[in-house]
């Protein structure tokens, strides 16, 4: 299980530029998953930072922002990119970024190559197809934040500071609760955006 994390307010720079981390290597999610190092290695070729969306709760008709930089490390998926302030949305979510009021990362992607333990239930994800990281609300991962900001203009060899992912539901998504005895409704449910081979959309809830 991850450690804890402070809870502190991330610290904003004027013009909406922020860096932090994805997605983890080695973490389980609460829906039992676990991305492997080198899982998002050829979907960056192929696409690059520039071609991966940023989103607001993994609705594509809310893009807010743009990449800058998405790479693997020993860590993990790290992201920098800044928020568009000319876009409404984009400003509305800096201000809750400020507050504390939101501070998540969550990937949206296709499998493309996953082992699962038929003991445990725990699904090893190989290969990923990545297009689009989000800004979210609620976490897959409990103690996962976006990290700091930079104060000033972001720059490709400013270092990363720890952040762990965050995963999200996206109401506009939603099919209602979940129906299990003493579950969550699905508003409340922390999910994660794939798709599933063959088009279609999975929202991954524990």
């Amino acid at each position: 299980m991850p450690s804890p994390v402070s809870l502190a307010r991330p610290r904003l720079a004027a013009h909406g530029a922020f860096e932090g981390y994805a997605s983890l290597f080695g973490a389980e999610d609460q829906s039992r998953d676990l991305v492997m190092p080198g899982a998002f290695r050829a979907s960056l070729a192929r696409r690059g930072a520039q071609n991966i969306r940023m989103l607001f709760q993994h609705d594509p008709a809310e893009p807010i922002g743009a990449w800058d930089e998405i790479r693997e490390d020993a860590r993990g998926l790290y992201v920098r990119g800044r928020l568009i302030e000319g876009v409404a949305r984009a400003r509305e979510i800096l201000a809750l970024l400020r507050e504390g009021a939101i501070d998540g990362l969550s990937i949206g992607f296709r499998a493309q190559k996953a082992l699962r333990d038929a003991r445990t239930g725990q699904r090893r994800l190989v290969e990923i197809d990545l297009w689009e990281v989000s800004i979210v609300t609620f976490p897959m991962l409990p103690g996962a934040r976006v990290s700091a900001v930079k104060r000033g203009a972001p720059s490709a060899g400013s270092p990363a500071r720890p952040c762990r992912t965050l995963a999200a539901f996206s109401p506009a998504l939603s099919a209602g609760p979940s129906g299990r005895p003493g579950s969550r409704p699905a508003a409340l449910s922390p999910a994660r955006r794939e798709t599933r081979p063959g088009g279609g959309l999975r929202l991954a809830r524990p």
